[in-house]
């Protein structure tokens, strides 16, 4: 078992690594609410979610490849090994800032593509941030937008832009 110190220093690793933000790391580990070796019950689309960061198993035959292992080992890695599991997380979280271009948009979509689904989930993780004092708010700019306000904005303006 892994000591939450050490999985700190993992997830500290896994951002710097990657190059996300460590506190959004924290928010989605917070949302997602799993553990070293859990695996959730089925989701509706027959794949299950593993670890601390609830990775999706439609993951493992890519990350199987990559690794050179079946996908029943990396299925393994990922969900008993903290470590595995949160660079595997910033991994994802990377790639979809890298598809959708916005920090907001890749933090929907490491739960889901589904606009909806998306936003709420987002909306989640800023949330955790937050109750964690992890979003700083700078009283001196001329902005009076919540943080809030401000994602679900930029979300609502991407998907408008999307659907021209």
């Amino acid at each position: 078992m892994i000591t939450a110190q050490a999985l700190a220093a993992c997830l500290l690793a896994a951002a710097n690594t990657y190059q996300v933000p460590p506190a959004v790391m924290i928010g989605i580990m917070q949302v997602e609410g799993g553990r070293v070796g859990q695996e959730s019950l089925r989701n509706f689309n027959g794949t299950h979610d593993l670890g601390p960061m609830q990775v999706n198993t439609i993951w493992m035959p890519k990350l199987g490849r990559y690794w050179h292992v079946s996908s029943e080992t990396a299925r393994v890695w990922v969900r008993d090994d903290g470590c595995v599991n949160v660079h595997v997380a910033a991994w994802i979280l990377k790639q979809k800032i890298a598809e959708t271009g916005s920090l907001y948009r890749g933090i929907a979509h490491y739960h889901s593509a589904t606009p909806g689904e998306g936003n709420r989930y987002a909306t989640k993780v800023i949330a955790a941030m937050e109750r964690r004092g992890l979003i700083r708010h700078d009283n001196n700019t001329a902005s009076t937008y919540h943080v809030y306000q401000y994602a679900q904005n930029q979300y609502a303006d991407s998907t408008q832009v999307a659907q021209r």
